[in-house]
């Protein structure tokens, strides 16, 4: 299957949780859903600024984005509407966005080194409040992808950020505390992804290699090596979630 409907480059892409549809966005400016069942593009949401960043909340009915020129934008895939609208730093580009499992917070990262942490309330409305909990000047360079820990490592909640300073930040999301600094990678660090247990981190970066590490040391446990040229973006399948105790 292919879906053809962006005029420029895909920067990134979802699934709904049962897999019924996915959502991409795209340089071109435009949030897009596409029912798997069907074909074709069902909606799509127009950013005006090329969208860098999309996720899904954990309800599963409303996707945010960031953009190049700044925004966050909240779009009510109830109402078909754009139900928000932030800007924490004007013209900085927002590079990645990352919600928490429970969908108590949200974090936005920028080309300034900057998260900025809103707390998720709901209110009365079917839509999401967001209330400022923290602005953290993470790196002094870009960051290029933050990410919050999954569900099975609680009690622990981390906030990792990977960025063009060629380190791996994991910060305590209770104070955001420095926890660690993951340093191994010789150029920029563009993804990260958590093993479903929180206890590893995977990261990929432009020196061409993914490597894996411990959260409890912080110490590199393995490298992989074989691309030819950047690595700009990592998954992990560590198999079946293990199930609720």
């Amino acid at each position: 299957m292919s879906y053809d409907s962006h005029t420029n480059n895909v920067m990134a892409v979802g699934f709904q949780c049962d897999g019924k549809w996915m959502y991409s966005g795209s340089e071109d400016g435009t949030v897009k859903i596409w029912d798997l069942r069907a074909p074709g593009c069902q909606r799509e949401y127009e950013s005006r600024g090329a969208v860098n960043t999309v996720v899904l909340h954990p309800n599963q009915t409303e996707l945010i984005s960031g953009d190049q020129n700044g925004n966050i934008r909240v779009w009510d895939l109830t109402a078909n509407s754009c139900s928000c609208e932030l800007v924490p730093e004007v013209d900085t580009a927002v590079r990645s966005l990352t919600v928490m499992w429970d969908g108590s917070l949200v974090v936005a990262a920028n080309n300034h080194g900057t998260c900025y942490v809103w707390r998720l309330l709901r209110g009365n409305q079917t839509m999401t409040n967001f209330e400022p909990l923290h602005k953290l000047q993470a790196h002094n360079g870009y960051i290029l992808k933050c990410l919050l820990s999954p569900e099975f490592c609680e009690p622990h909640r981390y906030l990792a950020t990977a960025s063009s300073d060629h380190t791996v930040k994991i910060w305590n999301v209770d104070g955001f505390t420095l926890e660690k600094t993951l340093i191994g990678h010789q150029r920029w660090v563009w993804d990260c992804v958590f093993s479903v247990d929180g206890a590893y981190l995977i990261t990929a970066s432009s020196d061409t290699t993914a490597k894996l590490w411990s959260m409890t040391s912080g110490e590199e446990i393995k490298t992989y090596q074989g691309h030819h040229k950047a690595t700009v973006c990592c998954a992990l399948h560590d198999g079946a979630e293990p199930s609720p105790s």
